[in-house]
């Protein structure tokens, strides 16, 4: 696995935290990975788990800020 660094607001760690000790993943980092497959199933791959050919984006996703 490549180990990546990623900045959050503190609403997302906190919610992750939650889940950690309420028992449903191992770790955050577990948690992420489960989110990250289920989006790239979403957005990206087929129901065989293959990639999708998807045209170029313009657009860019919004999250709350840290200010």
């Amino acid at each position: 696995m490549e180990l990546i660094t990623v900045k959050m607001s503190d609403i997302y760690v906190n919610g992750l935290d939650r889940l950690v000790e309420a028992g449903m993943y191992p770790s955050r980092s577990e948690a992420i990975r489960v989110a990250i497959r289920d989006l790239l199933m979403k957005e990206l791959w087929n129901n065989e788990g293959m990639p999708v050919k998807l045209a170029p984006s313009t657009e860019t996703a919004s999250e709350p800020s840290d200010a």
